[in-house]
């Protein structure tokens, strides 16, 4: 399945989008915790849809040479993306952590090295969290209206603001099993 041809429809229904913004929106603080796309997978997939005919564009010019496509959606595209949207999916591959990895093969780490690489996890997940969270007092307390583009942002960050709660607490009781099997602090 082409799943990153959903994301870009998705933004391109929002509004008309030049494919530089849809890199933009890839990195920005609230889609960059569920989703990335490269620079050098967004164009191709913009030309695809736009072969299928789910997207279209308009050249416009900006500044006195410079050209850039404006692309928008198409009553077929928004058709296919809500269809999408309409499904209910299996729950997909376990995503990939490399400090889990490293986690599950502790047996072959001594316990100084497996604790400060704890420690850097916890500092790190922990830094991310209270980024997360400074990103989520910007809605001060209030959900949006279910229906607006708020109300998805809130609800994708309140998950990864859950999901860095979730790992710092982890990361804790392995730090506490590990001080209490070995003494190290």
């Amino acid at each position: 399945m082409r799943t990153l041809k959903y994301a870009l429809l998705g933004l391109i229904d929002r509004e008309p989008i030049t494919g530089y913004d849809i890199v933009k929106e890839f990195e920005s603080r609230v889609m960059a915790n569920f989703w990335y796309a490269k620079h050098s997978q967004v164009y191709p997939e913009l030309k695809r849809l736009t072969d299928e005919g789910f997207v279209e564009f308009k050249v416009i010019l900006q500044g006195e040479k410079m050209e850039k496509k404006l692309y928008s959606i198409t009553p077929k595209g928004h058709a296919e993306f809500v269809n999408w949207m309409k499904k209910d999916e299996p729950i997909g591959v376990t995503p990939k952590d490399l400090f889990r990895l490293r986690s599950y093969f502790t047996d072959f780490l001594p316990a100084e090295d497996y604790l400060k690489l704890l420690k850097s996890q916890l500092r790190m997940h922990t830094e991310r969290g209270n980024t997360l969270k400074r990103s989520l007092e910007s809605y001060a307390g209030t959900v949006p209206p279910y229906g607006t583009k708020e109300y998805g942002d809130y609800s994708v960050l309140l998950g990864a603001v859950m999901r860095e709660d979730y790992y710092v607490s982890w990361l804790n009781v392995c730090i506490e099993n590990l001080n209490k099997q070995t003494g190290l602090e």
